[in-house]
């Protein structure tokens, strides 16, 4: 008996260790100098490694000519064979000023393959000169539970918001209808969809309420990038959907 429960152990953490949980990694950082002879033009990149320090995938690269400042990136995106690889991640020319960045990951890696649960870790570069600048890491788990992390302020990175949203199916009315909120990432306009929605509510991650009402098309234009989580009140009960806002 116990070298059947040996082996059904033995089993399942082969199946949890093989597990490709599929979701959504939203990143989110506000920029500052890192004392540089270009401030405050600077270059930035945020992406994310395995467990073993292999390069998974870019989420953010604001750099062309001057990227290979950014020795960090550069060396770990070299080691995958793949220099400044940016597939599928923001991109964009050097930042004139400093600002909130916000970025994501589809759980998958450059060549778009869904990576198996574990720790990652996620890194952020930036320089405002031709040397090496400001880089930090921050870990995290990927799996079936959700995440929410806000590290503290590092040298060119603050306000930082790393969250592991694992993606459920079920997401249901009894009515069968599932409930909608979309584009995300958003630029500014959300839509809502769904049957028998009788209020919606969009809260900060700092708790703060920055719409309540019954509209189905919600400008938050003004408001500034980041994570949000849009409160659907419906006949049957309550959901809670998390989006971003995203300024390129």
């Amino acid at each position: 008996m116990n070298r059947i429960l040996l082996s059904l152990s033995a089993l399942f953490q082969t199946f949890t260790g093989m597990a490709q949980t599929e979701g959504t990694l939203t990143v989110t950082a506000t920029t500052s100098s890192a004392g540089g002879n270009f401030a405050p033009k600077n270059i930035v990149a945020i992406w994310v490694e395995d467990e073993q320090g292999n390069f998974v995938k870019t989420l953010l690269a604001y750099a062309q000519t001057r990227k290979t400042h950014l020795n960090t990136w550069e060396a770990s995106t070299t080691a995958a064979g793949s220099a400044f690889n940016v597939v599928d991640a923001i991109t964009g020319a050097t930042k004139s000023s400093h600002g909130t960045r916000t970025c994501s990951w589809n759980a998958k890696d450059f060549n778009q393959n869904i990576v198996a649960d574990g720790n990652y870790t996620v890194w952020m570069e930036l320089t405002d000169k031709n040397a090496t600048g400001n880089f930090s890491s921050f870990n995290f788990t990927k799996g079936a539970e959700p995440v929410n992390l806000t590290p503290l302020n590092v040298p060119s990175f603050g306000s930082i918001s790393i969250s592991w949203e694992p993606l459920f199916t079920g997401l249901e009315e009894q009515s069968g209808e599932s409930m909608r909120v979309y584009p995300n990432p958003s630029g500014g306009i959300i839509h809502v969809s769904g049957k028998d929605i009788r209020e919606v509510q969009v809260i900060s991650t700092s708790g703060g309420q920055v719409y309540t009402g019954t509209q189905k098309d919600i400008d938050l234009s003004a408001q500034p990038a980041g994570v949000y989580y849009v409160r659907l009140f419906t006949n049957t009960g309550t959901e809670t959907q998390k989006i971003f806002l995203n300024r390129r």
